[in-house]
């Protein structure tokens, strides 16, 4: 969310026994960057709210910390608005749903250029998994495998 940015909310105020409660939506700005290709994503989000501010006098909730509280006639709303926003933000915001991100050999990005290098390119350190997806011998040249696991190599 951009410094400065305006939020808008709609939000209903009602009275309840312990204090008043406070429900509804806010709507926010988004600011960041690809999580894949690194392009610049703007976007809006969406949270529901709901909290309850404690009025000063109430001692039902004198036990529970995080309870809120009225300030004379006030409500400070700004740290229940930040926790609601930061925890619905996306981990990896994508600019699309299928943005396939940078090419690993030379980092264009995929959905601009095919830059011509195999994505198939293996990590060394998995290397040694590939022979297990090569033919190993234990199949004949028909396909099928040898009763005992041996390859025939009778001519």
């Amino acid at each position: 969310m951009p410094a400065g940015a305006e939020l808008v909310l709609d939000l209903r105020l009602e009275s309840v026994m312990e204090g008043v409660l406070v429900s509804g939506v806010v709507t926010a700005p988004l600011v960041g960057e690809c999580g894949r290709c690194l392009e610049p994503v703007t976007s809006t989000i969406e949270v529901e709210l709901q909290e309850l501010y404690a009025y000063p006098e109430s001692d039902a909730t004198d036990d529970d910390e995080e309870v809120s509280r009225l300030v004379g006639h006030l409500i400070d709303l700004t740290p229940a608005l930040r926790d609601a926003v930061v925890l619905a933000l996306p981990l990896s915001p994508l600019c699309e749903d299928d943005c396939p991100g940078l090419c690993v050999e030379c980092g264009a990005r995929l959905s601009d250029t095919d830059c011509g290098h195999s994505s198939a390119a293996i990590d060394p350190r998995w290397g040694a998994l590939t022979d297990l997806i090569e033919p190993t011998g234990l199949i004949d040249p028909s396909g099928k495998p040898s009763a005992d696991g041996v390859q025939d190599n009778q001519e």
